[in-house]
């Protein structure tokens, strides 16, 4: 007997295997009917109705009940999984809406839930060309104080139960909402958070050493010898964060392994570290303990911890996966904070190796491999370096959010120069990122990233050409990050905001204006209006002109602007800006009187109008964007190969070439307010080539010897050319 030896595999047969078809998740399992049980007592360790009670409430317990519904089942068998499948993955759905619950104006009498399963607002999305739906965290979220709930701290992805927030909707009205989006050839992609928890029933049951529930975070008893060690707690808190001073003495101590290669949401006297220690907890033993914990956000968000003996934390994620695929309906899953699964400490003083760690990849590798077993993919949120994505690839989710390019995009419109869009796209096509497996968006929940860590962090010392000149990677990322403050805030953009050391807090919308030279947005007239739709629908071409999955808002939609930072002077007392980009938006003209979202966040000014106004009037933003898509659909521009990205005559323009099955496919851009003319140049168009407009079907140029043709563009202009071959 000889051993096998897997066989090499071409390209294609890699995107392009003779396999059966993906079976498609539906609701099907409609597990059990939660009884919520009886509060007796006080909420204590040595109570066991308190004990019962948590445990009832936990994910863990419910990916025990989740887990035992798949086991054994031949539907486990049907769906290949090793490897991560981009194209497969855009077939199903190529451009998603990325709801945000808490900003969404609803339907009179009709939850958030309820309001995405209108079959208008799907009529809608169709007639524009979306066939996705992320509807954003929608379980529960936040921690628990005694028996009661506390509200979530980081816009509920600091997650506490399998079960769906009743401030949303209920389950019903989730698994509705999918068959809704089936009949309109949709696609809802729901969220796992597999790096962290918030401070639910699972975390004080860890807190109080209760079965399994410890090795499901990054947390270390500490003896009451040793409490001197430890930070006292204030009053009315349940933990307080570490300064650098306590974090040393533990680690030379022997219990955390300190220092972590950077401090996420960094402030001083608030998040000093990327550890917290608990007050003292009673457990059912009656014995008080006192923890350090890892969390690599805020305090409120617990990390998981992969590799504990118990593997409880890797039970608690593929459970909620489960669900959400299984019993909800939903065809695939975000993976946030996806990044930060494995930590290590070092032989000598440098820092706790926590990023880019093989752990990650494992466990990226293991979710992302379950849930295209039962059906449906996963894309992953990687704020980390090229290279990160690309080994998180390799195995892991099928696509990953554009980090590379969406900070680029921001700084050419900004500058009205596309260098260092071109730099980060030849970087990520050197090292194997290829953009068909990216998700590239418009504005999301978060913040307007600059963060740049694949230059700031692992390439920090390595040499760049830029602007004619050798910069390093540290020194590249400081200019880029200065310029987009320099442009975006402050005189440029009030109201625009930084957020820490992470990026700038503002709408699309808001970004454009200050790239304008914009500085006041309360009162813009007609012709400033224009040029901010037209400048939206430039980056709107970029995103969607290139292979990959596309991704907007709903504050893209309506054209957002930021709020009065008085309109949410509670968050942002924080130091937590983003909330002036996430006002509440009404898509449909729900409710054209009400003021906020039912989840009390305040209305903000729109440019654009609501959908069914805007797909009536064909110069609208919305209209004008169904046209953009409907090329890139008609020709298949999701699922090609990007073969070039060269360089250009004019600092203003971008040009991307890619194979399509019809033929070789240029998207060409202006990133100026200003006509430009220029050359495309490019190795892969032949001489005597015709060139296409493919939207007008007109020629508008000829290939010449020299593999070029010549092209002007009006300000924030795009093209998408055809290229027929000489003898065509």
């Amino acid at each position: 007997m000889t051993d096998h030896e897997p066989s090499e595999i071409s390209y294609d047969e890699q995107f392009y295997p003779a396999r059966p078809r993906r079976l498609r998740p539906r609701a099907r399992l409609r597990l059990f009917t939660r009884r919520p049980k009886e509060q007796i007592g006080k909420p204590v360790g040595d109570n066991e109705h308190y004990v019962s009670w948590l445990t009832d409430q936990s994910m863990l317990a419910d990916a025990t009940e989740f887990a035992r519904k798949f086991a054994g089942q031949g539907s486990m068998w049907q769906n290949p999984f090793a490897n991560p499948d981009p194209r497969a993955a855009i077939e199903k759905t190529s451009v998603w809406f990325t709801a945000y619950p808490i900003s969404m104006i609803t339907k009179p009498g009709t939850s958030f839930l309820g309001t995405l399963g209108d079959p208008e607002l799907w009529s809608a999305f169709q007639a524009i060309g979306i066939d996705g739906l992320h509807t954003g965290p929608v379980k529960k979220a936040g921690g628990l104080d005694g028996w009661n709930a506390t509200p979530s701290v980081d816009g509920h992805f600091d997650r506490i139960s399998t079960q769906i927030d009743d401030l949303f909707g209920t389950e019903d009205e989730f698994r509705a909402m999918c068959e809704v989006a089936t009949v309109h050839d949709g696609t809802v992609i729901d969220d796992i958070v597999p790096g962290h928890t918030g401070k639910g029933a699972d975390f004080r049951l860890a807190e109080m050493k209760v079965g399994d529930y410890p090795g499901i975070f990054h947390m270390v008893e500490i003896p009451e010898d040793d409490w001197k060690l430890l930070p006292r707690v204030p009053r009315g808190r349940d933990s307080v964060n570490l300064d650098a001073d306590a974090e040393r003495r533990l680690q030379q101590a022997g219990y955390i392994i300190g220092r972590l290669q950077r401090v996420i949401f960094y402030d001083p006297g608030i998040k000093d570290t990327n550890w917290s220690a608990t007050a003292p907890v009673l457990g059912p033993d009656g014995v008080e303990r006192r923890w350090v914990y890892l969390h690599y956000f805020k305090e409120g968000q617990p990390s998981i911890n992969w590799l504990d003996p118990s593997f409880a934390g890797m039970r608690l994620v593929i459970g909620d996966a489960l669900h959400s695929l299984g019993d909800l309906g939903s065809g695939a899953l975000r993976l946030d904070a996806n990044g930060f699964l494995g930590v290590e400490r070092n032989t000598d003083d440098s820092p706790a190796w926590s990023e880019g760690h093989p752990l990650s990849e494992a466990a990226n590798q293991l979710i992302a491999s379950m849930v295209r077993k039962v059906g449906g993919f996963t894309f992953q949120e990687l704020n980390l370096s090229i290279d990160d994505i690309a080994r998180g690839s390799a195995r892991g989710a099928d696509l990953s959010y554009d980090f590379v390019t969406r900070p680029a995009y921001h700084h050419s419109l900004a500058t009205g120069d596309t260098e260092f869009l071109r730099l980060t796209m030849h970087l990520a096509a050197g090292l194997g990122v290829e953009p068909v497996s990216l998700v590239h968006a418009l504005q999301n929940h978060d913040e307007m990233t600059y963060e740049l860590v694949h230059f700031a962090a692992v390439h920090s010392a390595e040499l760049f050409t830029f602007r004619g000149e050798e910069i390093t990677g540290s020194a590249l990322a400081e200019l880029i990050r200065s310029e987009l403050i320099e442009r975006l805030t402050g005189e440029a953009g009030p109201y625009n905001a930084t957020f820490t050391q992470n990026g700038i807090a503002s709408t699309t919308a808001t970004i454009i204006a200050a790239s304008l030279g914009i500085t006041e947005i309360d009162d813009l007239s007609v012709d400033q209006v224009e040029s901010i739709k037209n400048a939206h629908l430039l980056l709107a071409m970029f995103n969607a002109w290139q292979p990959g999955v596309f991704a907007l808002s709903g504050w893209d939609l309506v054209g957002a602007l930021t709020l009065d930072r008085k309109q949410v002077a509670a968050l942002v007392a924080s130091g937590d800006t983003r909330w002036i980009h996430r006002s509440a938006y009404d898509l449909m003209d729900y409710r054209p009187d009400a003021t906020e979202s039912t989840s009390k966040m305040p209305r903000g000014r729109s440019l654009y109008g609501t959908l069914p106004d805007q797909l009536a009037d064909p110069d609208s933003f919305a209209s004008k964007l169904a046209a953009i898509l409907r090329v890139r659909s008609q020709f298949g521009l999701a699922t090609g190969t990007q073969l070039d990205v060269p360089r250009v005559s004019h600092r203003s323009m971008l040009v991307m070439v890619h194979q399509l099955d019809i033929g070789k496919q240029i998207t060409v851009l202006n990133f100026s307010a200003e006509p430009i003319s220029g050359t495309v140049r490019s190795k892969h168009l032949p001489p005597g080539s015709v060139v296409v407009d493919m939207v007008s079907g007109i020629q508008v140029g000829e290939v010449d010897d020299l593999y070029s043709f010549a092209i002007s563009l009006d300000p924030h202009e795009g093209l998408t050319l055809l290229v027929g071959e000489p003898d065509e």
